[in-house]
């Protein structure tokens, strides 16, 4: 599959890109009149940006506090050595209660982030795991989240405006 080349990017995508991954509802109106442009131009540019995939969709953030009491579990989580990595992460793609995955170097394989009605269920699901001979699955460490100290609002601008300074 030949992957397509992201465009070459200037300031004014680099405001449009910032802008939009704090404020994702914003019209183009009001997006245009912050970086400068007229409405028409900069909904091309917000067009192109979505054909390249740079910006890959729109989403709302909901408070989940609002409406239950969820259970956050960060699980530090290592295969045995046989063990296959693509049937690992294709089972755990499959998992709702699943919301992040990383696969990381040093002592664990991958640390997933767990978002459950409660410890019960995380037990549940985690027993399952460590019981399914498929997936070989050598340990899991488990790290129940006591608060959020800081949500992600978005990536910093820094790494933003890197892509400029590539293209140059």
């Amino acid at each position: 599959m030949v992957t397509k080349r992201a465009p070459s990017l200037d300031r004014i995508d680099i405001k449009i890109l910032a802008f939009l991954q704090r404020d994702g509802r914003a019209t183009i109106k009001k997006l245009a009149d912050k970086v400068g442009l007229s409405a028409r131009a900069c909904l091309e540019r917000v067009r192109r940006l979505e054909a390249s995939g740079i910006i890959a969709g729109y989403h709302a953030v909901i408070e989940l506090t609002k409406l239950s009491r969820p259970v956050t579990v960060f699980a530090e989580i290592v295969l045995e050595k046989q063990a296959s990595h693509a049937r690992f992460e294709q089972h755990l793609s499959n998992i709702e209660e699943v919301v992040d995955c990383w696969e990381v170097s040093g002592a664990v394989d991958y640390v997933a982030r767990f978002v459950c009605a409660d410890l019960a269920a995380y037990e549940s699901l985690t027993s399952a795991l460590l019981e399914d001979p498929k997936l070989g699955i050598g340990r899991i460490v488990s790290h129940i989240a006591l608060r959020q100290v800081r949500k992600f609002a978005g990536y910093p601008d820094s790494l933003l405006k890197r892509a400029l300074n590539q293209d140059e």
